[in-house]
């Protein structure tokens, strides 16, 4: 998927652009990414090196004294060996990319209404298959409460798409997906629910120049350039006893000076006099199943499909899924790229569909 989009990404005027509009720039900084891997990692990282060259990924691996020599700022204590991606890799403004789908969609005839559904009208039917008898849904209709006073709208519609992000579990559970019922398959819910997370934007003007990659430390603690006046951005998933409150989204100051500052102090050690400028947070649409996306089809409910439960990886994987989904609803089957794997059939089946060294 990331290598789909990587290509998607490079010629995204020609799948985006508009006649009459400036080109669209999503201002991607093509560094790469450096993970580090201690001794106890190494094997796994290499195991994954070697996976994306047989995809064709071109990236290389780096023991400490090569990567001293290539990034002098960095201190190698505690690293075995680590992986710096050659092309294709990078960062770019998302919400550039998220308005260049809106305005190509809008005109290509897309109409964009702003709601937040609050329940679906299904219709249920029994089917047979090997002498086994289901109630299938099909749902028929979508309420959605607008934005401003108390109107509301009910649109009809034949194909769902349940893409909300944190909030997807909570749409799947208003289509009866996850609810007590004596269909074994109608109890098993979609695992996606919101997770906050910060990220934290500092200056250092000593800090690492242009040729600073997207670096993910063995501790789980990342940062990146932001710009070119010494500004850096990055941050650290907190672990499962530190999960802060999902109820707004205020920062925690302390978790940087207590959780992430000291990690990144150590690594570079030029952001010991770092100086915190902004900070914000957000949330992951986390399946807590396996941390990776629910894709397709849902086996009871026969026009609802899924594209949900990236955990992060969301962005760079969205052209991939986009088309992936489109051509599944209009073809009945992935063309382009197979995203069988990850169905919802592995939550029936229990089968988690784990990575390893991800940030």
């Amino acid at each position: 998927m990331s290598s789909f989009s990587a290509t998607f990404l490079r010629l995204i005027n020609d799948h985006l652009g508009i006649v009459g509009e400036p080109p669209i720039d999503i201002q991607f900084n093509p560094s790469g990414y450096l993970f580090l891997a201690s001794e106890n990692e190494a094997s796994i990282l290499e195991e994954n090196v070697n996976l994306q060259r047989q995809e064709g990924v071109a990236v290389s691996l780096l023991s400490p004294a090569q990567l001293t020599k290539k990034f002098p700022w960095l201190n190698t204590d505690g690293v075995a060996l680590a992986s710096y991606g050659l092309e294709n890799e990078g960062w770019f403004d998302p919400w550039t990319l998220l308005n260049a789908f809106k305005k190509k969609a809008i005109s290509l005839g897309t109409l964009q209404y702003n709601g937040e559904v609050t329940s679906f009208n299904s219709v249920s039917y029994e089917m047979k298959s090997r002498d086994q008898q289901s109630k299938l849904l099909c749902i028929r209709s979508v309420n959605v409460q607008l934005p401003e006073g108390f109107e509301r709208a009910k649109v009809d519609c034949s194909i769902v798409v349940n893409a909300a992000g944190a909030w997807s579990g909570r749409v799947a559970e208003m289509a009866g997906i996850g609810a007590p019922s004596e269909n074994f398959l109608s109890g098993i819910k979609l695992p996606v629910e919101p997770k906050k997370r910060y990220v934290y934007v500092w200056h250092c003007p000593e800090g690492p120049g242009l040729e600073s990659p997207f670096l993910i430390d063995t501790t789980g603690a990342y940062f990146r350039r932001e710009g070119l006046g010494g500004n850096y951005l990055g941050g650290l998933s907190p672990t499962e006893k530190e999960e802060p409150d999902i109820e707004n989204l205020e920062v925690d100051p302390e978790f940087f000076e207590e959780k992430v500052w000291p990690k990144l102090a150590h690594r570079v050690p030029c952001f010991e006099s770092l100086k915190v400028k902004s900070s914000w947070a957000g949330y992951y649409d986390y399946n807590t199943f396996d941390q990776n996306p629910v894709i397709g089809k849902h086996p009871l409910v026969s026009n609802l499909y899924f594209a949900s439960g990236f955990s992060g990886h969301g962005l760079q994987h969205a052209p991939a899924v986009g088309q992936a989904v489109a051509e599944l609803i209009l073809d009945l089957k992935y063309k382009s790229i197979n995203l069988e794997r990850f169905s919802f059939d592995r939550l029936i089946k229990d089968e988690k569909l784990l990575e390893r060294n991800i940030v």
